[in-house]
């Protein structure tokens, strides 16, 4: 059995204990947490393959567990300040709508949505990219610890927000359109675009193609045809990640009702535990690195 972090263990026992309001056997705990851990993107090799050299595997466990946060950020930030910041489509709707009807004040608090959302896929993108460029292994993994602690920024914030105070309602919804496109750029730069987690839409529209051609009958007629054929492991993907995506925002909107802002640190450390890793390997080549330009100093 892999060895489990206790602060980690602790965490898990302490807020599931209050999602369920009820006590759970410890082991029963540690079980649970140690099969979970197995099924998640923890290796470096997960966060420093890119595109074609990552496997079906691979993409399937970046899909269910980063789709997950996004779903839990994504509800349980709109129970906090009435906005889905993921959805961009929407956005853009609304920018449209209110140009149409000359409510410039709505118009411009959806382009500000629009453009922290930007700016934060911006600078993940830029930040994987300098990593890329010095080939740094953790360069994924550094742009979630950013997000973590982003997270859990949002959630220090949230006394301020449950007084409705307007100037920190706008800020955490600048806050959470920014670290939902910082998510969605991990994703979409690591998988080279076939996994997508913060938006839906083109993957439910994926899963209706995929299932017409799963459903397709192919007549026996028409020989000399290209058969219609569906491609099975990726429709596996699309509805892991719309079931994950979906399974995150029922945990999120659920945690947020009993937890409140709390329920930012479990997702946070979460990210943390995803990370861990990839950027441990990071740190300990540049020790030995030092180590070695040191001695040739000497």
């Amino acid at each position: 059995m892999r060895r489990i972090p206790r602060f980690l263990a602790y965490v898990v026992q302490r807020y599931l204990r209050i999602f369920f309001k009820k006590s759970m056997d410890p082991l029963t705990y540690y079980a649970m947490v140690d099969r979970t851990m197995e099924q998640l993107p923890t290796r470096w090799e997960h966060w420093a393959r890119e595109g074609d050299a990552r496997t079906p595997a691979m993409n399937r466990q970046l899909a269910w567990s980063m789709a997950f946060v996004a779903g839990a950020v994504n509800a349980g930030g709109f129970l906090a300040v009435q906005h889905y910041t993921s959805h961009m489509t929407g956005v853009l709707s609304t920018m449209a709508d209110s140009l149409a009807l000359k409510d410039f004040g709505v118009l411009l608090y959806a382009f500000g949505m629009l453009m922290c959302f930007v700016v934060g896929a911006f600078v993940s993108t830029t930040l994987i990219s300098y990593g890329k460029r010095h080939h740094w292994r953790g360069r994924y993994a550094l742009a979630m610890v950013v997000e973590a602690l982003l997270l859990l920024l949002f959630g220090y914030a949230g006394s301020r927000l449950e007084a409705r105070e307007y100037l920190y309602t706008d800020a955490a919804v600048a806050l959470l359109c920014f670290i939902m496109g910082l998510h969605n750029a991990v994703t979409t730069n690591i998988s080279g675009a076939a996994v997508r987690t913060t938006h839906m839409t083109g993957t439910v529209t994926d899963i209706g193609i995929e299932l017409s051609k799963l459903l397709y009958r192919n007549s026996s007629r028409l020989p000399a045809s290209t058969r219609i054929l569906a491609d099975r492991a990726r429709l596996r993907l699309l509805l892991l990640l719309a079931a994950s995506f979906f399974l995150g925002g029922v945990s999120g909107a659920i945690g947020f009702r009993r937890l409140g802002f709390k329920v930012t640190v479990p997702l946070a450390i979460f990210l943390l535990v995803l990370a861990f890793r990839p950027l441990a390997l990071e740190l300990r080549i540049f020790l030995r690195h030092l180590r070695k330009d040191l001695h040739k100093t000497d």
